[in-house]
């Protein structure tokens, strides 16, 4: 730092020595000048203390500065965390999400499917319906038809019957003769005195011609077509009863 140098100061260091008797040696000769050192050391000391301040604020300004960043930092690092957690939250949410709609989904295509699968099975059953009751309708025309002709039948044969009764009740004491039901429309006429054992045969009732079903002991089965048919071009019952006494008869013998 430099120093002023006072006019008083120069005037007293430039006033020349008064004459002696002795040589000045250059050192003599030299003008004398106060630097004032203890100012300057004053001020030095000033200003280390100002710069010893100024480096301590520096320091402190600087330590607050990076304790706030440091804070700042674990803020953003807490917050980056909370974020990642939420992040990772919401991708586990969103998966279970898009899972579930991927179950649905399938379950709603199912579910689809079974209906379309029953509205078919429905229309199948409706049409089979449909068709059951047009079926039930002409069985039910056809049955009533069966049961008009089916009594028709009997009555005609209640009438064949009364009609024969008295020829029946002839030849069964004429040729020994009874006669039982065999089931259904069937009558068997047994012969008594042929043998010990029961001979006969079954006729079918249920036809408007005689027919012979079966016998005991066997028959020739063209023995017997041809009495049936005799019979049946005559309309003779009598004749029917005689042919077959006569056949079984000779079964019996033979």
């Amino acid at each position: 730092m430099a120093i002023p140098l006072t006019p008083s100061r120069f005037a007293h260091s430039l006033s020349f020595a008064p004459p002696s008797r002795a040589p000045l040696s250059m050192a003599d000769t030299l003008p004398s000048a106060d630097f004032n050192f203890d100012d300057l050391r004053q001020r030095m000391s000033a200003f280390t203390l100002r710069f010893d301040d100024f480096i301590a604020k520096g320091r402190k300004r600087v330590l607050e500065e990076r304790n706030a960043f440091r804070a700042n930092v674990a803020e953003l690092e807490e917050s980056h965390r909370s974020a990642a957690q939420q992040i990772s939250s919401l991708q586990t949410a969103s998966s279970t999400h898009a899972t579930t709609l991927e179950k649905e989904s399938a379950e709603k295509e199912d579910l689809e499917s079974a209906i379309t699968q029953l509205q078919s099975q429905r229309t199948s059953h409706l049409a089979l319906r449909t068709e059951l009751q047009t079926s039930l309708s002409h069985s039910k025309i056809r049955l009533a038809a069966l049961r008009a002709q089916q009594a028709e039948h009997q009555s005609a044969i209640a009438a064949q019957a009364r009609e024969n009764a008295p020829e029946l009740a002839f030849w069964e004491r004429t040729l020994g003769l009874r006669v039982e039901g065999a089931g259904g429309e069937v009558l068997r006429f047994v012969f008594d005195g042929l043998r010990d054992e029961e001979v006969w045969f079954e006729l079918n009732t249920g036809s408007e011609e005689f027919e012979v079903v079966a016998t005991e002991p066997g028959v020739e089965a063209e023995s017997v077509r041809r009495v049936v048919e005799e019979a049946n071009e005559r309309k003779n019952l009598g004749g029917l009863l005689k042919g077959m006494r006569g056949l079984l008869g000779d079964a019996v013998k033979g």
